[in-house]
């Protein structure tokens, strides 16, 4: 069965972190849907314009298998301060689906209350200030605790798309989208 997959669009988002994450999951054979705040095409934060493939009302009832919030700014802020998107996080941590955030927008998910007792990465400053019971920093590129995923920011953006497709997939699917792509290897 494919797995869906909700990327929640604001304006100001950051548009390497959306593109990227839309275009491996799609790679992978996910049905990926994005969603607009509202019914505007989103400006991103460097100006990037996106088209978002709905609404964020048109798809409040439906279950997906994994929301990811991109990050950038002030993208994450019109994400965090929308109701329906700490709605939406809540109701698939509770029903046992992966919540994901990269950036700034793990800000989202700790005051969604998601964050407390896990460990957590973000993108610099963003989540130290927060008083979040129980949280674990990490600087980690990209951060799982259960089915909480976090990510640092947009040079990060690869790998974490790569590690939710082997969370959905498996390493099999990982490899066949990441092959492609001739990403340089570490020695």
């Amino acid at each position: 069965m494919t797995k869906k997959i909700l990327i929640p669009l604001a304006q100001g988002c950051e548009e390497l972190e959306a593109v990227t994450l839309i275009d491996l999951f799609r790679r992978a054979g996910f049905e990926v849907i994005t969603a607009g705040l509202d019914e505007r095409v989103v400006h991103c934060a460097r100006g990037t314009v996106i088209i978002p493939d709905t609404s964020l009302d048109q798809v409040l009832q439906t279950t997906f298998d994994m929301v990811v919030l991109p990050g950038g700014q002030p993208g994450t802020n019109h994400l965090d301060a929308d109701t329906r998107i700490h709605d939406i996080v809540q109701r698939h941590a509770r029903q046992a689906k992966y919540v994901c955030a990269i950036c700034a927008a793990p800000k989202v998910l700790a005051n969604a209350g998601l964050l407390a007792g896990k460990r957590a990465t973000a993108f610099p400053g963003t989540l130290e200030t927060l008083q979040v019971k129980g949280m674990q920093l990490e600087a980690a590129a990209v951060v799982q605790d259960g089915l909480i995923v976090t990510s640092r920011g947009p040079g990060t953006a690869m790998d974490f798309a790569l590690a939710l497709i082997e969370l959905l997939a498996g390493a099999a699917a990982r490899e066949k989208v990441e092959t492609p792509l001739q990403r340089p290897t570490r020695g």
